[in-house]
């Protein structure tokens, strides 16, 4: 799963990174986060076809990690929410709409996975790795965002709609799956325009532009167990350990 990561980018990064034509949210920009937690606001790269539009226009929006569905109760559900199966888009109730109509493209410098580990002492112990693009680069991870009607808002309150999103998960490369066995589906540049365009709904023909990393492709990085508490934060989260504190990963 993916259940931590990193976006530390300034949002004029992210809108020149990804080509981005119309910002979202103008008046708001989300701080540097190096321990992104569920239910936490991230930005999120989508196309939408405005009102009277012939096409659809990528944007950058500020999001919530959680999915809410349309037909949620509350939106207490999204805490559940925060991955979504690659493997079964297509048929979960909860993702199948978004899947065909509704994906974009969560911008992280990385993320975070936890590994068993023996101590010196000979218990067992959860090793945090902050596993990035080897060459630095931005990682584009393969999401869904979904809109929720607030019942107990009046249509022009502007908390009426919430909007929300989920991180499509698929099985771990050989080398990153000694660490946690699934991780983030990542989306190459070549196939963001697809991935992107709400105009493509054949999920048969969206499945395919789901493919795994390349082997070495990203790099695995022991860190501090200073991010198992969703309260730290700073560019020290991702700072490697000093190899004499680091556990061998292979």
């Amino acid at each position: 799963m993916c259940g931590r990561y990193a976006s530390a980018r300034k949002k004029h990064e992210l809108l020149e990174e990804f080509q981005v034509e119309l910002d979202g949210d103008p008046d708001k920009e989300l701080g540097a986060d190096y321990n992104v937690a569920p239910t936490k606001n991230v930005y999120a790269v989508l196309s939408r076809v405005p009102k009277e539009a012939e096409r659809a226009v990528r944007q950058l929006r500020i999001v919530r990690w959680g999915l809410v569905p349309a037909w949620a109760k509350d939106p207490s559900i999204g805490s559940r929410m925060i991955n979504a199966r690659a493997e079964t888009l297509a048929e979960k109730p909860s993702f199948r709409q978004a899947f065909a109509k509704r994906r974009c493209l969560l911008p992280a410098d990385g993320y975070f996975e936890w590994m068993p580990v023996e101590g010196d002492d000979g218990k067992k112990r959860k090793q945090p790795y902050f596993i990035r693009p080897d060459d630095g680069g931005v990682l584009a991870m393969a999401g869904l965002y979904e809109f929720w009607k607030d019942p107990s808002r009046e249509d022009d309150d502007p908390l009426k709609w919430l909007v929300t999103c989920t991180v499509i998960t698929t099985d771990a490369e050989d080398e990153l799956g000694r660490i946690h066995d699934r991780m983030p589906m990542m989306i190459e540049q070549d196939r963001w325009a697809e991935w992107l365009d709400p105009k493509l709904t054949d999920t048969g023909t969206v499945s395919g532009l789901l493919v795994p990393a390349s082997p070495g492709r990203l790099a695995a990085i022991p860190v501090s167990t200073d991010v198992n508490n969703v309260r730290n934060n700073g560019p020290d989260l991702i700072k490697p350990l000093p190899p004499e504190e680091a556990p061998a990963l292979f």
